[in-house]
C-alpha cells in the first residue's frame, strides 16, 4: 500500500534549493515564493534563510552557524535564481563562507558567513531577558495586507506593533515586543531562525508613525546557540525584541533579541536600512 509524503513546510518550499551539478560544487537553483512576498519583492528574510540553507546542504560545512551577514545588494525579481556557496578558508574550529544569490547573471543578494565547532565553555548573558506574558494571554494579530510574509508567522504582540498604525508611544518609540513563531509550527533550525531575525518592519515606521520608503541594505545574525539548543526548542514560541538606534541623512539601524520562552538568548541581529523621504 502506497503512502503519501506530506507536504513540506511552506517555509521549507520557499528556501528550497535543487543542486546544479552543471555549477560544481555549492551550486543551486532556486526560486522565490509568493507565500513570503514583502511589499516590494520578497521578504528579506528568507533571503537571508536561503543563503543560510545553501551552507547547510554543503558537504564541507565544519560545525554550527556562528554568523551571517546578508547584503542585499539589489532588487530581487520573483522567479528563479542561482546560489553559489563557498567555502573561503576552514580552520581548526572555524570555516569561512561566502554566499552568492544571482539573477540574469548578476549578484542581487550575497552573504558572509562563519560556521565553527563550539565548545563547552563558561558562558553568561549580560543582556536582560524581556518582561513579557505568557504567549496563551496575547493575542494572535492578523497578517498585514501590505506584506504576505506576515501571513507566515504566529505573532503576539506585547509592545510597538507591526506597522505605524500599531505604535506604543508608552515606552521606547521603536521598540516591538512580541511572540513569534513559524505559521504553521514548525520546528526551529538554524535558517528558520534567520528569517525570524529579519521579522520586524523597519523601525522608522514605529518612531515617525508612518510609512516611509525603506529597504535592508546589510542584516548581520549571531547565532548564539547550538543546534542541540535550537532541537529542544522545537516548534514553541519565540520572545523576539527589536529597537531603533539612529536615524539620519537617508539610513538608520536596528537590532533585535531573539530569546527562548526559558530566558536563553539564540540570536542577536543588527542591520542598516535605507529610508527615503
Amino acid at each position: 500500500m502506497e503512502t503519501s509524503q506530506p507536504a513540506a513546510h511552506v517555509l521549507d518550499a520557499a528556501i528550497a534549493l535543487a543542486p546544479d551539478n552543471a555549477g560544481g560544487p555549492g551550486h543551486y537553483l532556486g526560486h522565490t515564493s509568493p507565500a513570503y512576498a514583502n511589499m516590494v519583492g520578497p521578504f528579506g528574510g528568507t533571503i537571508a534563510a536561503t543563503l543560510q540553507n545553501a551552507i547547510m546542504l554543503h558537504p564541507e560545512k565544519l560545525g554550527d552557524p556562528l554568523s551571517l551577514t546578508v547584503h542585499y545588494a539589489a532588487p530581487i525579481a520573483d522567479g528563479q535564481f542561482e546560489v553559489q556557496a563557498r567555502a573561503l578558508r576552514t580552520n581548526r574550529t572555524t570555516q569561512h563562507w561566502v554566499v552568492e544569490l544571482r539573477q540574469q547573471g548578476q549578484v542581487a543578494a550575497f552573504a558572509t558567513a562563519v560556521t565553527a565547532i563550539r565548545r563547552d565553555t563558561w558562558g553568561a548573558t549580560d543582556a536582560s531577558f524581556p518582561l513579557a506574558p505568557p504567549p496563551s494571554s496575547v493575542a494572535q494579530a492578523p497578517a498585514h495586507p501590505r506584506a504576505a510574509w506576515t501571513g507566515r508567522y504566529d505573532m503576539r504582540f506585547i509592545a510597538g506593533g507591526m506597522g505605524p498604525d500599531q505604535s506604543d508611544a508608552s515606552g521606547h518609540p521603536s521598540e516591538t515586543r512580541l511572540w513569534i513563531r513559524d505559521q504553521p509550527p514548525r520546528p526551529l533550525d538554524f535558517p528558520a531562525l534567520a528569517s525570524i531575525c529579519d521579522a520586524f518592519f523597519p523601525r522608522i515606521f514605529l518612531r515617525r508613525a508612518s510609512w516611509t520608503p525603506a529597504s535592508t541594505v546589510a542584516l548581520t545574525t549571531y547565532f548564539h546557540a547550538d543546534a542541540a539548543q535550537l532541537a529542544a526548542q522545537g516548534d514553541a514560541p519565540l520572545l523576539a525584541v527589536a529597537r531603533g538606534q539612529h536615524y539620519g541623512k537617508g539610513f538608520f539601524d536596528q537590532n533585535a533579541e531573539i530569546w527562548s520562552a526559558g530566558g536563553v538568548m539564540l540570536a542577536a541581529s543588527h542591520q542598516v536600512v535605507y529610508f527615503k523621504e
